[in-house]
C-alpha cells in the first residue's frame, strides 16, 4: 500500500470531503469519432464502444448526442486501490434518497456523476454520512479496522 493511502472504511468516510467539480458532464458512446483525446476526461472500453465522459459543452461542439446530464463529484480523500466499502458507502447512502450515481473510480480519487439537477442534494447527503461517520473513525483502531 502506497504511504498515506488508507483502507479503513471509517476514516474515509470520514474524511471523504465531496467538493463539486464546476460543470456540466455527459457519458457519450465513442465509436472514431472526432473528439478530441483533451476534451475526455474518463474512458471505458466496453465492447458496444469506448464510453466517455466529456463536458457537455465539448459534446454540443462535437455533434453528439447525449441523454445524462450530469455534475461531477469528487470524494477528495485518497484511498488504496484495495480500500473496500468507499463508493459503496457512497452511492448506497445517495440511492436512499434517491439519487443515482455513476462512479468513476481514478488512482487518486473516487468521482461520483449524479443528475446536474441534484447535485447540490448529493454533496449534503455526502456530508452527512461524513459527519455521522466522524464519531466511529475517531474511535480507537486495532489493525486498521475499528474496535468495537
Amino acid at each position: 500500500m502506497a504511504v498515506g493511502l488508507d483502507t479503513n472504511l471509517d476514516l474515509l468516510l470520514a474524511n471523504m470531503s465531496p467538493r463539486q467539480r464546476p460543470g456540466e458532464y455527459v457519458f457519450v458512446v465513442d465509436n472514431a469519432t472526432s473528439v478530441p483525446d483533451r476534451a475526455v476526461l474518463a474512458s471505458v472500453v466496453e465492447p458496444e464502444g469506448r464510453s466517455i465522459v466529456l463536458t457537455r459543452q465539448e459534446a454540443d461542439n462535437a455533434g453528439l448526442s447525449y441523454d445524462f446530464v450530469a455534475g461531477w463529484i469528487t470524494l477528495d480523500v485518497r484511498s488504496a486501490l484495495e480500500a473496500v466499502g468507499l463508493t459503496a458507502a457512497g452511492a448506497g447512502a445517495l440511492c436512499e434518497t434517491g439519487i443515482s450515481c455513476n462512479v468513476v473510480a481514478g488512482y487518486h480519487h473516487d468521482h461520483l456523476l449524479v443528475p446536474h439537477e441534484r447535485v447540490d442534494d448529493a454533496i449534503h447527503v455526502l456530508m452527512q454520512l461524513m459527519v455521522a461517520t466522524a464519531g466511529r473513525a475517531a474511535a480507537p483502531t486495532e489493525g486498521g479496522q475499528a474496535i468495537g
